[in-house]
């Protein structure tokens, strides 16, 4: 049976992306696990797998083809056997439903059999569609077996032919994500649209004036919509303090001679990450996202860091920052930051984490207040290390480089005390540097 290649959701937030390239043609014979095509997402390029095998009968969107859709058919996959004519019938739309029968429409002729309908895409009890492979559809159907019922271990969840035959013989446990298992998420309201003004009530208003038109591409797109949104409902407080560095440039200065012959060289960035991580254990709480009626607490710290990139930026995160060493914390970001510059990310990089680190310290900007990513609790601003005087313990004066630093706190998940809490730890961190690696 022909089916179609439908245009992948690479990641949850995906709704439309660029065929970037076909790395299959027409009449090619592909498997389960081979690369079909590499699509462009907001993010990054990725690799297509099959998750079925078969011979490409048609490709339906050429590549270099943007904007297209999620679930939009893109490609036909025939059986073994099959000719192009079957391709054809699967490349055309499916019908819309027709409307009720009139009892004035004329019956059909009693000896006539009405034609097979075409076989539907397989729904849930939520009226939600289930994506299962060809094969697996065919088998479910052949042994009465419920595809609502399975959970699918193919690629985004699909269910593949293994799992329909595991739930046939009873292994197959319900879905932990079922509806039974937790009551479906209340839709947030959404947020009154901003009046807009078009492109063109703007071009307007320069004319005359020599300026260059700049078209969005999909990761300024995404970028100017989640912080419009997350602006606009998150309800965000600041919290600000600075601290003092000169215990952790020296401490920092001692272990990079130490760490010289293997090629090390830690940054001030990484013992923030390292304060980060640690200060999340120490206040659990703070430890914590939003998911729409209720918040999840983490157990690790996973750290997202801030990468500025070619028309964007990335937030790499760090999981289990808080169990890794300084060095190891410092390679993974080195990594993470140079893949993110090349758009090489894979989602699972910088997805996730509750917390996050935006430092642009090394534009000299003393202080500022960054926008939470959600469904992140926080996110810290950090500012550059700046020589001032203070009034130390004794109540003299010195001169100490100080860095600011601004907790921004999502109040729906992190109350002020908590949070107060919260970056009165990361302080300590930092002001007490040897005790990160205790």
């Amino acid at each position: 049976m022909a089916t179609q290649i439908l245009m992948p959701a690479l990641s949850p937030t995906m709704e439309e992306g660029t065929l970037a390239k076909w790395l299959v043609k027409e009449g090619d014979t592909v498997s389960s696990g081979d690369i079909l095509a590499e699509i462009e997402t907001d993010k990054a390029t990725m690799e297509f797998e099959a998750v079925d095998e078969g011979v490409i009968g048609k490709i339906l969107v050429a590549e270099g083809t943007s904007g297209v859709k999620v679930n939009d058919p893109i490609a036909v996959l025939l059986e073994e056997g099959e000719d192009a004519s079957a391709a054809e019938a699967a490349e055309a739309p499916a019908a819309a439903p027709a409307p009720e029968a009139k009892a004035e429409a004329a019956p059909a002729k009693a000896e006539s059999k009405p034609a097979a309908p075409a076989p539907a895409a397989p729904q849930g009890s939520d009226g939600k569609r289930i994506f299962a492979s060809p094969l697996a559809r065919r088998i479910a159907a052949d042994k009465g077996v419920d595809l609502a019922s399975i959970s699918g271990s193919g690629p985004k969840g699909r269910i593949v032919k293994v799992d329909v035959e595991a739930a046939q013989g009873g292994a197959a446990a319900a879905p932990a994500g079922s509806s039974a298992a937790a009551p479906a998420q209340a839709a947030a309201p959404a947020p009154a649209a901003a009046p807009t003004v078009s492109a063109s009530t703007i071009a307007k208003m320069y004319e005359g004036r020599e300026y260059e038109e700049i078209a969005l591409d999909g990761m300024r797109k995404t970028i100017a919509a989640r912080l419009t949104e997350a602006k606009q409902t998150i309800p965000h407080f600041y919290l600000r303090r600075s601290v003092k560095l000169d215990a952790l440039m020296k401490f920092r200065s001692q272990l990079n001679k130490q760490l010289e012959g293997r090629g090390v060289k830690l940054s001030v960035n990484d013992f923030i990450i390292k304060a980060c991580a640690l200060a999340l254990q120490a206040v659990p709480d703070a430890n914590a996202v939003w998911a729409g009626d209720r918040v999840f607490k983490l157990k690790p710290s996973d750290v997202a860091v801030a990468v500025a990139i070619d028309g964007g930026l990335f937030t790499p995160v760090l999981k289990d920052a808080e169990s890794k060493s300084l060095s190891t914390l410092s390679a993974e970001m080195k990594d993470l930051a140079t893949r993110a510059r090349d758009r090489k990310l894979a989602p699972h990089e910088y997805q996730g984490g509750s917390f996050a680190i935006s430092n642009l310290g090394m534009f000299g900007i003393e202080n500022f207040d960054a926008v939470i990513n959600p469904p992140h609790g926080a996110i810290l601003a950090v500012g550059a290390g700046i020589k001032q005087p203070v009034v130390n313990a004794e109540g003299e004066i010195e001169v100490a480089t100080v860095m600011s630093m601004t907790l921004s706190v999502d109040h729906r998940v992190i109350d002020g005390a908590l949070g107060a809490e919260l970056l009165k730890a990361i302080c300590e961190n930092l002001e007490n540097p040897m005790l990160m690696l205790a």
